[in-house]
């Protein structure tokens, strides 16, 4: 991978590619995580109160399932799928 261009460009590699891939979908599950604790736990009320926040929180997650499913190995998949399992069983409860 180190090796090979990709049809794109050739100022790039497959390695390149795969790291920034992978490094910038981390960013994004990091981004997530650090958005819906802060609001949590800075400002719950207002998280709690929007419902267009919450369902964006759970599409995300889902989101990261699917994926996970289609090209993670197991140990990230299983991770986040609990996490979407509880997030939505926590949105179940807040809203019963």
């Amino acid at each position: 991978m180190k090796n090979v261009s990709p049809v794109l460009s050739r100022e790039t590699t497959m390695w390149k590619a795969w790291v920034g891939f992978n490094a910038s979908h981390a960013c994004g599950a990091i981004l997530f995580g650090l958005v819906y604790g802060y609001l949590a736990l800075a400002h719950g009320a207002f998280l709690l109160q929007s419902h267009f926040l919450l369902l964006l929180g759970l599409a995300l997650l889902a989101g990261y399932a699917i994926l996970g499913k289609l090209y993670w190995f197991s140990v990230p998949f299983r991770g986040i799928v609990v996490a979407a399992a509880l997030y939505a069983a926590a949105l179940i409860a807040l809203w019963l």
